[in-house]
């Protein structure tokens, strides 16, 4: 898988074919809104499979013998995980039929069939061709998920499945508070990456206040080491630190403001003190030299390679930057250093949130089945099988004793602990692509670490493009509920 993921020429393309943030599809823009003439008709709901008995083994009333249709995203996880679950699937209800298929054309294999009311039962629409999330949930082409969320899990009958489920995946498929519409089966871990082989060759810990953030910096400048490096030509990549940090200093409720695109919101005194002690690492030197030129590759690549300490980034990066990563690197990852005492959430504040959305179409022929399906995959066996297999944690809150993690998906698990309930989950890059990537990210933060914009100038630019975006009619808005 290495570095297979590809940008396009807008920078929006990012881990198309690898694990992916979280979908870029939740918000509706006018090119996206390809369903736009769908058929509105009923065409597909006649034909329906029967309901089939419900019972202790089967609680969503599966129809024991109705044909199950399943089609998968083919990118940077591959599909062998999914194919393993509907092996289960057709164990526990051998007189199905499961017809199985991947592709990496999700929007142009399966819009027609949408259009036709004849959709797959089961979607992980992902992808550079992923169906738009706004468009589906408006026209009300998804089944409500809720009867899966409720049903009992597989691992134990007591506990429903939402119960066995990580921070934030149930509210990540709502829509301004509505039914749950999406699962997301992946899970990511953003934050300040870094080689604990590389801190203890300084003969230091991962720095937990700005004040020991900016001496470790200096510590390595001395030696020929610069203190950070990130995706200079995708600059988007410093909120995976940058956010969380924000929520830390003034609390969630200010990124919650940010993402409901609220006046001012930019303007917090939290978000200030954020820029300016980000803008300090360009000021003093302690950002690698030529960073704001580099993409996520190259700048993973030097980060591996000893040239910067920390990276701001998701847990797709111990995957994608496999090839170049030394043996005894010992990749970790921890949240944001505190500002200072005053920081209204605690140390370990992270951002983790999920990708690899499911979905099951309104129309599908055996909703129920489609359901039975991800609740398979939602089990403990599945999951340790999807971690095993791909280096990545999955929706499921666990799922990992008994596996060999590596160096970095352990760190990952570490970080998780650590921060307990203290996981936020901005929605900006869901809801707001361009905002978040170009304007916020290129423009805005971008500008500024490369010392072309302060602090002050570059909040006052973001907000100005969040207030733009925030009246722009032909812009589907969300709010947090």
């Amino acid at each position: 898988m290495g570095s297979t993921s590809a940008h396009n020429n807008e920078g929006l393309g990012r881990r198309d074919l690898i694990k992916r943030s979280a979908a870029l599809g939740l918000i509706s823009v006018p090119t996206m809104s390809f369903l736009s003439a769908c058929a509105s008709g009923d065409s597909g709901s006649d034909e329906k499979v029967e309901k089939g008995k419900k019972t202790a083994t089967n609680p969503l009333a599966v129809n024991e013998s109705a044909p199950l249709e399943v089609v998968i995203f083919d990118g940077g996880f591959g599909t062998k995980y999914a194919e393993d679950a509907s092996a289960v699937y057709k164990k526990n209800f051998p007189n199905a039929t499961v017809k199985f298929s991947k592709t990496q054309k999700i929007q142009s294999v399966l819009q027609p069939r949408f259009n036709g009311g004849n959709p797959p039962d089961l979607i992980d629409n992902s992808g550079a061709q992923q169906m738009d999330m706004g468009v589906l949930v408006g026209k009300n082409q998804l089944a409500d998920l809720t009867p899966l969320l409720d049903a009992p899990s597989i691992d134990d009958p007591n506990k429903k499945v939402r119960d066995t489920l990580r921070p934030g995946i149930v509210e990540m498929g709502q829509f301004d508070g509505q039914p749950v519409w999406i699962l997301y089966y992946a899970y990511t871990v953003y934050g300040v990456w870094y080689s604990q082989t590389a801190l203890e060759k300084l003969d230091a810990t991962y720095p937990e206040t700005w004040d020991e953030m900016l001496a470790l910096c200096e510590k390595a400048k001395k030696k020929g080491i610069a203190g950070w490096t990130y995706a200079g030509k995708y600059p988007y990549y410093l909120p995976f630190s940058l956010y969380p940090f924000i929520a830390k200093i003034g609390g969630r409720e200010v990124l919650d403001a940010i993402d409901n695109l609220e006046p001012n919101a930019w303007k917090h005194p939290a978000v200030k003190a954020a820029f300016e002690a980000y803008y300090e690492l360009y000021k003093k030197g302690y950002i690698l030299k030529g960073t704001p030129g580099i993409d996520h590759i190259q700048s993973q690549t030097a980060w591996t390679q000893g040239k910067a300490l920390f990276i701001p980034n998701g847990s797709w990066v111990e995957n994608e930057a496999a090839k170049t990563t030394p043996a005894d690197f010992k990749m970790a990852v921890s949240a944001p250093s505190s500002l200072d005492a005053s920081d209204k959430m605690p140390f370990g504040t992270i951002w983790a949130s999920g990708g690899e959305p499911f979905i099951v179409p309104a129309k599908a022929k055996n909703v129920q089945g489609g359901m039975e399906q991800l609740r398979i995959m939602l089990s403990e066996a599945s999951s340790k099988n999807f971690t095993d297999s791909v280096k990545s944690l999955t929706a499921l809150n666990g799922g990992t004793d008994g596996l060999t993690l590596t160096a970095g998906l352990q760190a990952g698990v570490d970080a998780l602990k650590k921060a307990g309930d203290n996981v936020v989950n901005p929605r900006l890059q869901d809801w707001y692509v361009k905002l978040q990537k170009e304007q916020i990210g290129v423009a805005g933060l971008g500008e500024m670490m490369a010392g072309r914009l302060t602090p002050a100038e570059a909040i006052k630019k973001i907000q100005g493009f969040a207030d733009a975006a925030a009246k722009d009619p032909n812009i589907k808005h969300y709010k947090h509920q």
